[in-house]
């Protein structure tokens, strides 16, 4: 089984603290050893000088005043829990703090063995069954070296206190190991998993899972990557049905108007139409091939908007309506519709791209005869407000529902209404409108109620101009 780089890390850390506590451990036991050992010396030696100048001065001749001494020796011997003798030069135990006198010869006693130490850790010349730190400080009179006085501390009472320094260091190492193991654990729920979630969701998104949600949803850095990871993926997925939807639109509106020039033209070959109905059916293969002119030019228009520079100039927008508007006298009189203008000035120059701006009007006032019915008008109207030309195209059409309202500028929209009434229209008109006033800095709003009537407004940057 693959083990992940978490399970990788805890399992080298666990080793890591295990090998690190035995290095400790053992460092620890050998230092503390050490310094125990020499600290007990020191201050058994200091103690066995202290009794060792006592006994200096009582000194007459070769024999020592025993009376005078030995309540010291007794007391200090107690304080200390050793053994305390008093030996002479050739290693005969003269006093022993336990029984007061004795007589034992330590054989093989050399005030020597210790070197350039002044203790020895052993059984002292096999005088015990058991290991002793043994300390022997001279006692000197007149010159002469007449004995020593030495001091033994069971070794078991190092090792004691050993161990509790040691269970010391053992329990801050073992504290300071969980205390790791618990920021190991923090950083896992609060870096490692969720770095780990969102790994995983750019892996989804990277293979093309745009629905995948990286479910981190905490008040931190890692939180906020997550729902920008997130929003990015919902984003990409509108981007990709966008495409599909656009590609469909685009198929659907070249395979109709294609198809129909197919059938006519093969109904004209085999001769299913006679010659006599090939001119109006001609037409209308000239019609349909007009359809898919107007098609493509609105789709390279729309995809050049963005791309092409704009030429702004300054120039009367009320001149460029009165001039739009004359272009559909023959689209309104086919229908006995009436372009009324209403202008608060006679003339109001704004600043823009002449050409994108005409071509504005253009489709704004062409949408509003589309879906107005006979014998209706349609208002164009434009007011200054606050260095801002507002312009509005208002007709008395068939309406735009509520739910639908948002959706008129979107690229192939066309509402079952506009399909209903007019088959032929590419549905970019207002795509456009909407990307070439973006392009200026601009925005248009629709407002439209169902059987009365659609209203555009755009507005346009006033120029100084007049």
């Amino acid at each position: 089984m693959k083990l992940s780089l978490y399970l990788k890390f805890i399992l080298a850390y666990i080793v890591f603290g295990i090998a690190g506590f035995v290095a400790i451990a053992t460092i620890s036991s050998h230092l503390t050893y050490s310094y125990l050992v020499d600290s007990r010396s020191q201050t058994l030696y200091d103690e066995a000088n202290l009794i060792a100048s006592t006994y200096s001065t009582v000194y007459e001749g070769q024999n020592i005043s025993l009376a005078e001494s030995y309540p010291q020796l007794k007391a200090v011997a107690t304080f200390l829990n050793a053994k305390i003798w008093v030996m002479d030069r050739n290693g005969k135990i003269i006093v022993d703090a336990e029984n007061k006198r004795v007589s034992d010869i330590i054989s093989d006693f050399d005030p020597t063995a210790t070197g350039n130490k002044s203790y020895m850790v052993g059984n002292y010349f096999n005088s015990f069954n058991e290991d002793y730190l043994s300390v022997s400080a001279p006692i000197t009179g007149n010159f002469r070296t007449y004995g020593y006085v030495v001091i033994h501390l069971p070794m078991v009472n190092v090792t004691k206190s050993q161990y509790h320094i040691l269970n010391i260091v053992y329990m801050t190492s073992l504290i300071v190991f969980l205390l790791s193991l618990i920021i190991l654990i923090v950083f896992q729920r609060i870096v490692y998993s969720p770095l780990r979630k969102i790994t995983n969701g750019a892996k989804a998104y990277a293979e093309g899972d745009l629905k995948y949600e990286i479910k981190v949803h905490s008040n931190d850095e890692m939180g906020y990557l997550a729902a920008t990871l997130n929003y990015m993926s919902d984003k990409l997925d509108d981007t990709e049905n966008y495409q599909k939807k656009f590609i469909s639109n685009v198929s659907h509106d070249f395979r109709s108007p294609l198809t129909s020039i197919k059938g006519y033209l093969e109904a004209i070959l085999d001769g299913t139409i006679p010659p006599e109905m090939q001119e109006k059916y001609l037409t209308r293969v000239i019609d349909e091939t007009n359809r898919l002119t107007k098609l493509t030019e609105s789709i390279l228009s729309l995809d050049s908007i963005e791309s092409v520079k704009l030429n702004k100039t300054s120039f009367d927008i009320n001149k460029m309506i009165r001039d739009t508007a004359g272009s559909f006298e023959v689209q309104c009189n086919s229908k006995n519709i009436t372009i009324e203008l209403i202008f608060s000035n006679v003339s109001q120059y704004v600043i823009g791209d002449y050409a994108k701006i005409q071509q504005v009007l253009y489709n704004l006032i062409d949408n509003a005869i589309k879906f107005s019915s006979q014998n209706s008008s349609i208002i164009v109207q434009t007011s200054l407000k606050k260095e801002k030309i507002f312009i509005s195209v208002k007709d008395t059409g068939i309406g735009i529902a509520k739910n639908e309202q948002s959706k008129v500028f979107d690229r192939f929209y066309k509402s079952d209404l506009s399909r209903g009434k007019d088959k032929k229209g590419t549905g970019l008109g207002l795509a456009i409108v909407k990307e070439i006033l973006q392009t200026h800095g601009e925005n248009i709003d629709v407002i439209s109620t169902v059987g009365v009537g659609t209203e555009f407004i755009f507005s346009l940057p006033a120029s100084k101009e007049t």
